[in-house]
């Protein structure tokens, strides 16, 4: 009797056991998504006129610790993006290397394309007088000044942006230009000149930072402004009426930073707008395209 109670006591919990329903298991956790590895760039890639007198905008391989231009050092921002420029009189051809963070280096053959510049023959000779003490005295620092703003590194993203004309007007005069005397080469124009009312104001082209403003009319230049870009681009602004920024000031892509002028060396009231990276000058028209209201988009 007892072993048949135990028996039936035994089925009884079993059955009990067998009535409570299993929790369900707990789900397992979807993987975390990785985000996409960014693609591989294999070698270079440009945005640009490789010309005389152009600018290129460049992106360089993936993994590139170090980037040079024939032999020198060129700055590469954290995107792999960088700036190069060739001399309205620079070399047919120019090497880019890239040196990788495994050791492999990358290279680039560019081909700069010449340009037909404008160049006036004239049967006269070329006057190339020497220059007085009380002359050389004045000009020394003014081209000191020059040098050294030009040698400024500033941070700034200018050099990314769409360039704008600083005025609008009649060009009088185009980057390039040349007079030949008897033979002998006078010295070309290096930038752009942009015919206009004195006190019509100017804008900066792109964002930068303000590495010269003269207190008083340099000798040539009159009253000089340089604005530089980022990456060793740098704006040239000559004799102007007046200044309306200064020195150390970082300056937005339409402002107004002063207004033309005849100061220096100059004809009449016009606009000199030079562009230069490093050594290279460089042809404003290029970049700036064709010529809408300043401050347009």
């Amino acid at each position: 009797m007892a072993r048949r109670a135990g028996a039936g006591l035994a089925l009884l919990l079993v059955a009990g056991c067998a009535a409570v329903p299993h929790a369900p298991p707990e789900p397992e956790a979807a993987p975390a998504e990785r985000a996409p590895e960014p693609p591989v760039r294999p070698g270079f890639s440009f945005e640009g006129a490789i010309t005389q007198g152009g600018m290129v905008i460049g992106t360089a391989p993936s993994h590139t610790r170090a980037l040079a231009l024939d032999g020198r050092p060129i700055a590469l921002d954290a995107d792999d993006r960088f700036v190069i420029a060739f001399d309205r009189d620079g070399k047919a051809e120019a090497q880019l290397v890239a040196t990788l963070a495994n050791g492999r280096t990358v290279s680039e053959r560019l081909v700069v394309a010449a340009r037909a510049w404008q160049v006036e023959r004239v049967d006269v000779a070329l006057r190339a007088g020497t220059p007085s003490a009380e002359f050389e005295r004045i000009r020394a620092p003014e081209v000191a000044r020059i040098t050294a703003a030009r040698a400024v590194m500033a941070h700034s993203e200018g050099w990314r942006q769409r360039f704008l004309w600083p005025a609008t007007g009649r060009i009088s005069g185009v980057f390039g230009s040349q007079r030949i005397y008897r033979g002998q080469p006078g010295a070309y124009h290096s930038g752009v000149d942009i015919a206009g009312a004195t006190g019509t104001p100017i804008v900066a082209p792109a964002d930068g930072v303000v590495v010269l403003a003269t207190e008083k009319p340099f000798t040539l230049e009159g009253n000089l402004l340089i604005v530089d870009h980022g990456m060793g681009l740098n704006s040239a602004f000559l004799h102007l009426s007046r200044i309306d920024v200064r020195e150390g000031q970082q300056v937005r892509r339409g402002q107004t930073i002063g207004a033309i002028g005849a100061t220096g060396r100059s004809t009449g009231p016009h606009l000199h707008w030079a562009l230069k990276w490093r050594d290279a000058r460089i042809d404003p028209q290029l970049l700036a395209g064709a010529m809408e209201r300043a401050g347009g988009n």
